[in-house]
């Protein structure tokens, strides 16, 4: 795990301001530092490294090429590199390596074939920038699921004042990119919309104009006089799911069962080498039981596990955690926070992701990556198999109220939704229904379900020249207010609730999960890995129908093999999550100072964003009612994120 970062055509001190970009990603990197610039320094990389696999200088970055054609800054892994380096050598493509780390087979394998084609052999995740010094062309590329991260866009400044507008960056951190000298894009208050839906903005959109994520699956490519950047795919979730679901597995459950367990642990097996300390994060959960068992099962020593304790008997899933460690034989480690110790947690957060982020479950992950540094560099995760496998709740109850409000007549269910909204003021239930009863498909009412009441408030009060938030800033535009998410085509995979879980592939699971899960261990220097978002456990699981993952229960086909090692009754229990009671907190002395604080009249005319009367409305109804919007903890992170960028 690492950080990348760099420029073109950067206007200024370039050494300076790449060091600068480097050291605000220390953290991503701690181990050691590296620059790369052309001759004439119109190209330049950065990189920082964290050591996992060949700790020695033979693995620092930039790298150059053995034809000297090529210079890369990559960060993540590929776990199969040893079998891409193995044919490479069969094939006379390479004589010799000159050390033992998957970043030179990486660039030795796209001197042979070509990015493209190296990235559908590569098995791993990784954010990589590429430079072809023959043809002068920069490319970026990122993982198929969108584990590791990639901004890229232009500056816009004032060049009378030196400035760099139009200079092309590049980084892992977006605040890498902020810290450039002559860095004015404003922000996008145009994506506000978006974040207030969700708690997150979606790719391909950052909080900043003109600066973008890069999407999962693709490659970037600019050339000189890199202005004019052209995007590809070399992978599709959608092509995968859709490919996956016309040529159905035609084996048994136990069929299926035996082929996922088998490509689990060779998935596992490769994700656990590394020259450094592993270990994996263990709840009570289903995912990460497998992910362990399948470690311990295949391991000559005792796995390192971890599980951070809860103050809070609802939320506490350590003493089941523990249970599960001690029938697997794992070394467990498990350390009990304070409420204290999760409350520390919140002034720190808008640091760690650069833009605003407001999964309120990132305050728990963040205490659990910084629990397991303290023992490994390197720990697996389960994540992946919700998304993967049809472990949410929500799929079934929305597939549950399609079936019966499908069978009421749209012309009838259109008028009654407009018409209970109406009655729904200062209800929030009564709000939900009619939200679900104007849904025009299944998908439409997942994401009528996932908007909140909160948002029409915030909608209404979001200062902007254009009632919908104005013009949006986008490679592709989109009507204001919304996400790409929302032109999902109605039934494209045959079972609905298919459809439900690749949404959340696209969207939900990179620009959230997987957000939050980089950024809290990175904040650490902590790796992490996630086994199920292997490129062959994907491509298997889109194959298998939907009774194989959800007949008797969620995740059925998970069990099937976690239950060969794991007594059913120890996993059999209601789930508590990995969560924290901000309903609670904020009405608390200490925090609703700091919420209070945040959310004043003066300093939310002053940014302009917000309009003060609907964030009070918000809040008194919190307060003085008892009502829980998420979109106050969404208005409360964007505030912070708002101070935390003063400081560059």
């Amino acid at each position: 795990m690492c950080g990348i970062a760099g420029f073109c055509n950067f206007k200024g001190d370039w050494r300076k301001n790449i060091e600068r970009m480097c050291d605000k990603m220390y953290h991503r990197g701690p181990d050691g530092a590296g620059v790369w610039s052309s001759d004439d320094h119109r190209v330049v990389l950065g990189h920082r490294r964290l050591a996992i696999v060949d700790l020695s200088p033979a693995g620092a970055q930039p790298m150059i090429s053995r034809d000297g054609r090529y210079v890369i800054s990559f960060n993540g892994e590929i776990y199969n590199h040893a079998s891409i380096r193995k044919k490479m050598l069969a094939e006379g493509r390479a004589a010799a390596f000159c050390g033992t780390s998957d970043t030179e087979t990486l660039l030795e394998a796209v001197a042979s074939y070509g990015l493209k084609e190296t990235l559908k052999m590569a098995k791993g995740m990784f954010a990589i920038a590429l430079f072809d010094k023959q043809e002068h062309v920069l490319f970026l590329a990122r993982d198929r699921v969108g584990e590791k991260p990639l901004y890229y866009g232009k500056l816009k400044g004032d060049i009378n004042n030196g400035g760099n507008d139009g200079s092309f960056v590049f980084a892992s951190d977006l605040g890498s990119i902020a810290s450039l000298d002559g860095f004015t894009n404003s922000v996008n208050v145009d994506v506000m919309g978006d974040y207030m839906r969700y708690g997150y903005i979606s790719a391909p959109y950052t909080v900043y104009r003109g600066i973008w994520k890069l999407e999962p699956g693709k490659i970037l490519k600019i050339k000189a006089p890199f202005d004019k950047p052209e995007i590809e795919s070399y992978w599709s979730m959608t092509e995968t799911a859709v490919i996956g679901q016309k040529n159905r597995f035609q084996g048994s459950e136990a069929e299926a069962a035996e082929e996922l367990e088998r490509l689990l642990r060779q998935s596992i097996a490769g994700q656990m080498v590394a020259d450094v300390p592993v270990g994996a994060f263990l709840s009570a959960g289903i995912d990460s039981s497998t992910v362990v068992s399948l470690m311990q099962a295949q391991s000559g020593q005792k796995v390192r596990t971890f599980t951070v304790g809860m103050w809070d008997e609802q939320y506490n899933e350590a003493p089941v955690a523990k249970e599960i460690a001690a029938h697997l034989g794992t070394e467990h480690t498990e350390v009990y926070i304070t409420e204290a110790d999760a409350k520390g947690v919140i002034p720190k957060l808008a640091g760690m992701f650069g833009e605003p982020f407001a999964d309120s479950s990132q305050i728990p992950t963040y205490l659990v990556s910084r629990i397991t540094r303290e023992h490994v560099t390197v720990s697996l995760s389960g994540d992946g198999g919700d998304e993967l496998f049809c472990g949410y709740n929500t799929y079934y109850s929305i597939d549950r109220i399609w079936n019966k409000v499908r069978k009421i007549p749209r012309a009838l269910r259109t008028p009654a939704s407009a018409l209970l909204g109406l009655a729904a003021s200062g209800k929030p239930f009564t709000a939900t229904r009619a939200r679900l009863l104007g849904a025009r498909s299944i998908e439409d009412m997942y994401l009528r379900s996932e908007i909140g009441e909160g948002l029409k408030l915030v909608r209404q009060g979001l200062k902007d020249s254009s009632p919908d938030f104005g013009v949006w800033d986008a490679i592709q535009p989109r009507r204001a207010g919304e996400t790409w998410m929302d032109t999902y085509p109605a039934g494209l995979l045959k079972d609905g609730q298919h459809n439900l879980m690749l949404m959340d592939l696209l969207m939900y699971h990179p620009d959230d999960i997987l957000t939050k899960v980089d950024r809290t261990a990175m904040a650490v220097s902590l790796e992490t890995r996630v086994p199920m978002l292997d490129k062959d456990v994907v491509e298997f699981a889109w194959t298998l129908p939907l009774s194989y993952r959800q007949s008797g229960g969620s995740k059925r086909i998970l069990r099937d093999i976690l239950y060969r090692y794991v007594p059913r009754e120890l996993m059999e229990r209601p789930k508590k999550g990995f969560s924290i009671p901000l309903y609670q907190w904020l009405r608390e002395k200490e925090l609703r100072e700091w919420a209070e604080s945040l959310l004043s009249p003066a300093r939310l005319d002053e940014q302009g964003v917000f309009d003060a009367s609907a964030v009070k409305k918000l809040w008194d109804d919190y307060i003085m009612n008892g009502f829980w919007r998420p979109q106050i903890w969404y208005i409360l992170m964007f505030q912070e994120w708002q101070n935390a960028r003063k400081i560059k």
